[in-house]
């Protein structure tokens, strides 16, 4: 029978020794993964791009309402808040999702040893989460109890809640595109049902002498559009992507300009309901905004964390639902040209005309380091084809500068469409 030694210590009668304290020993438990800090940097760069522009339209060259400033503040300042709390929750939630399984690996840095590792996915869940609560919050300190604005403001709330939840369940079960395609449908449902603004569209000026109208009333056929805006905006955004911040980086430009545009809508309109509709866009898109900020952090190159379908259909569902409730769904489909010329091109393998892979994504060479285009039908490889290999930072780049350089020709194409085509 062996004998079990004491130590020299515990035989010279010194107490035992004491066990680290339960924090202590979680601290430096081998299994806790770490996780690197966020670039604050690039959120910073974002912010001073994107933010500026619209900070000096509605405060400085436009002269606003005293109060409709102060509301953007107060919402400004909520949504900030925002931005911080989102910054203290996504390395909280990234470890549950790690230890819960809930990771993948970044194929784009295969044969690196970046990729091999566990990076947890479906960290959209805790910005969606957030900006629920902030928009709550808010419409508690603005609109009043009767306010007619209430209903929509709470119908476009539980749409995008609806559809953060259905993207958390395509992230946890992998569901097939059939059934992605129809997701948005259900999430849309709150936003259709509790919609009562107008359902007539303005016929352009040089279509009017054949159609007779200058008016036409659409009916039930107006609300059908909202669904299939609300299907192609979650599922557009879902499909260009594959890359390190690409699908919050192309939500940030979009939201910027829809912010612009909000802001040089109301300062031009003269009519109090068009007005009221774009300050509730602004209402909605401010925060979005400053919690894809947090996100894009820990999600640009090379990723901290990946966002998920979470993310993408709820930014997707965010932005039609902004789009829908401020009236300029025509001018919303032009901040999505990129996603358009997208999802033209990604046609024939989506409905399996041509044969599809499960990711469309580019070839890594990891002795350079380069992507290189392959013939799938996405602006990622179609970019790679047309440019050149180069890295995968530097693609993202390239694709976020088309997507801001398709803004800015939409505002331009606005200035010179306007009394002539509407």
């Amino acid at each position: 029978m062996a004998v079990r030694r004491r130590t020299a210590a515990a035989a010279a009668g010194d107490p035992p020794p004491q066990a680290p304290p339960a924090d202590e020993a979680a601290a430096v438990a081998p299994d806790e993964p770490v996780l690197r800090a966020p670039n604050l940097r690039v959120a910073a760069v974002a912010a001073a791009l994107f933010l500026a522009p619209f900070s000096y339209l509605a405060f400085v060259h436009y002269s606003l309402t005293a109060d409709l400033q102060r509301s953007i503040l107060k919402c400004g300042a909520m949504s900030l808040v925002g931005f911080c709390v989102a910054l203290k929750l996504i390395p909280i939630a990234a470890r549950y999702h790690l230890r819960r399984r809930m990771f993948g690996y970044d194929i784009n840095k295969k044969g690196l040893p970046t990729g091999q590792i566990k990076v947890p996915e479906a960290l959209g869940l805790v910005v969606g989460i957030v900006y629920l609560v902030i928009a709550i919050i808010f419409q508690q300190f603005h609109y009043a109890p009767d306010s007619i604005w209430l209903v929509e403001y709470n119908a476009a709330l539980t749409s995008i809640c609806f559809m953060i939840l259905l993207g958390f369940v395509d992230d946890v079960l992998d569901v097939p595109w059939r059934v992605k395609l129809a997701l948005p449908t259900f999430a849309a449902l709150p936003l259709l049902m509790a919609y009562a603004g107008g359902t007539s569209i303005i016929i352009p000026k040089p279509l009017t002498p054949y159609v007779g109208l200058t008016v036409l009333e659409l009916g039930l056929f107006y609300k059908l559009f909202m669904l299939l805006l609300a299907v192609f905006c979650t599922n557009s955004i879902n499909i260009h992507a594959g890359l390190n911040g690409l699908e919050v980086g192309q939500t940030v430009v979009i939201s910027a300009a829809v912010l612009i545009h909000n802001v040089m809508r109301i300062a031009s309109s003269t009519d109090i309901e068009t007005q009221q509709a774009h300050e509730f866009s602004i209402y909605l898109v401010l925060p979005f905004l400053t919690i894809s900020l947090a996100l894009l952090a820990f999600n640009w190159y090379p990723s901290i964390v990946f966002v998920g379908d979470t993310y993408t259909y709820f930014a997707g569902m965010a932005l039609a639902v902004i789009g829908i409730l401020g009236h300029f769904s025509e001018t919303l489909l032009l901040f999505f040209l990129p996603q358009v010329l997208n999802f033209l091109c990604s046609v024939p393998q989506l409905f399996h005309f041509v044969p599809c892979p499960r990711h469309r994504l580019p070839r890594f060479d990891p002795g350079a380091g380069l992507l290189t285009g392959t013939k799938d039908g996405n602006l990622v490889n179609i970019f790679l084809r047309l440019f050149g290999k180069c890295s995968e930072r530097a693609l993202c780049i390239r694709l976020l500068i088309f997507q801001a350089l398709c803004c800015v020709f939409c505002f331009w194409l606005r200035h010179m469409l306007t009394g002539w085509y509407k």
